[in-house]
């Protein structure tokens, strides 16, 4: 083919095919899990799946259809010779077993989870991360042990103010581990779980299988899957992911502001948000036909006291129906019946309002880390006739044609196989939308984590990046 017409598609994965199959679970069965789930890969190592919000359509979220947030590659784990150590301060450290889990009583519990993230591929400027748009939610029934149960079996210290949770995800080289700290008040009087179950079934490996922390009304990162060590503290975990991650400013700041991390709070509890879920995103509606418009609606801790819907772009609001199934940190399904009229475009809006009064914005505060998204839902539908396909959220199509395949590109290509996609495929790194200052804020970070590049080489790679 003439080298005008080579696609930078092309050109990454003939030169990155080689590095796009390293995993623990190898390129394979990756392969077949993109190939043959029904959900939106971001990334297929680690694993980062999105449900296309068509398919949130019950109270209970399937768990196939339930969306997949992981930090490191899914560790391979033997539920015959695994324990859980509880120490810390305790006065009587214990090894438990999953069949010693498993025996104490249990509890069954609705939990809405949402990944933090969810809705960053919105923001503007962009944010450095996974692209997530409005499916990283999801509702499970999970079954499991309290974890105060567990800690008065420890004998919990007076000392303790914190509880930390690792997983048996483990990233490579300099990465750190995935660690996550809850305060003591939240765990002891917060329905946390170490869950076992989901749905009724055995967690799914992707799920956490043996045991996963599920912190009720909080972001989904506390939800530690793999849990596999429980330490009690007298103070906070000081790993990045509770110094550096997962937190927003104190006050709100300008877009594309480079905030420090002493003037950020940890996220806790999720913002009171909504999404339509039908009907879809650029469906075509005939008119005089009845249609319903529906989708589900949280905040967190707090419960949902009214939704309201809007079809024609925010001018008049009417208030949905509230579905019957409710629990205390699990969402409300809406429906609001309608039958357009007229032919043309229409903007439907929802909004929620929970029982503090708090009301989801028009616009929501852009922060670093891209978190807590939760503007007013929209979606355009067109009554008459097919309505074109709404743009992507990328400005630019990131595999347009390039000029040409320079010696500069293909050392830059040669970088990214030997250098990123150790850790994680390109998938992840073709969907950021980022200028050379978000690129060189994530370099610092990977090379911080074990990344090898010199100043040349990492001005080559920016260079290359920012030209996608």
């Amino acid at each position: 083919m003439p080298v005008g017409s080579v696609t930078r598609r092309s050109f990454i994965d003939s030169a990155l095919r080689a590095g796009a199959g390293m995993s623990m679970l190898g390129g394979s069965a990756i392969a077949a899990l993109a190939d043959s789930s029904s959900l939106i890969v971001h990334s297929a190592r680690p694993q980062d799946l999105e449900t296309p919000v068509h398919l949130l359509t019950t109270w209970i979220t399937p768990n196939d259809a339930f969306y997949i947030r992981s930090h490191f590659y899914t560790p391979a784990i033997d539920a015959q010779t695994w324990q859980l150590p509880v120490d810390g301060d305790v006065a009587r450290p214990l090894a438990l077993t999953l069949d010693a889990i498993r025996r104490m009583p249990s509890r069954d519990v609705p939990v809405t989870l949402e990944c933090a993230g969810n809705g960053r591929g919105n923001y503007d400027p962009p944010v450095a991360g996974v692209q997530w748009r409005r499916g990283a939610v999801g509702n499970a029934r999970w079954t499991g042990v309290p974890l105060a149960d567990v800690l008065r079996k420890a004998g919990l210290e007076p000392s303790a103010k914190f509880i930390w949770f690792a997983g048996a995800d483990a990233g490579l080289g300099r990465a750190p581990d995935f660690v996550r700290s809850v305060p003591i008040d939240k765990v002891l009087h917060g329905d946390v779980l170490l869950a076992y179950e989901m749905n009724g079934e055995p967690l799914p490996l992707a799920h956490g299988f043996p045991l996963r922390v599920i912190v009720p009304g909080w972001e989904g990162a506390y939800c530690v899957k793999w849990v596999n060590h429980i330490t009690a503290s007298d103070h906070d975990h000081p790993g990045p992911f509770v110094s550096a991650s997962y937190r927003i400013p104190r006050r709100p700041v300008p877009p594309g502001s480079v905030v420090n991390a002493a003037d950020t709070v940890p996220i806790r509890g999720l913002v009171v948000k909504s999404i339509i879920t039908s009907p879809a995103d650029g469906a075509a509606l005939m008119p005089g036909q009845a249609a319903t418009i529906s989708g589900f609606a949280w905040s967190g801790e707090y419960a949902i006291r009214t939704v309201e819907v809007s079809i024609d772009g925010g001018r008049s609001w009417a208030f949905a129906r509230l579905g019957d199934d409710h629990a205390p940190h699990a969402w409300r399904q809406f429906t609001l019946p309608w039958r357009p009229r007229d032919p043309g475009s229409r903007v439907l809006l929802s909004r929620a309002t929970d029982v503090r009064g708090r009301r989801q914005p028009l616009a929501a505060d852009w922060n670093p880390g891209g978190y807590l998204f939760n503007a007013v839902d929209s979606v355009r539908v067109n009554v008459g006739e097919e309505l074109a396909a709404s743009p992507s959220h990328h400005p630019s199509d990131p595999y347009a044609p390039i000029a040409a395949v320079t010696p500069q590109d293909e050392a830059a290509a040669e970088l990214l196989k030997t250098r990123c996609t150790i850790c994680h495929a390109t998938d992840l790194i073709d969907a950021q939308r980022l200028d050379a200052n978000g690129w060189q804020r994530e370099l610092t970070k990977m090379t911080g984590w074990g990344a090898q590049l010199s100043p040349s080489e990492r001005d080559l790679l920016i260079d290359y990046l920012i030209r996608r």
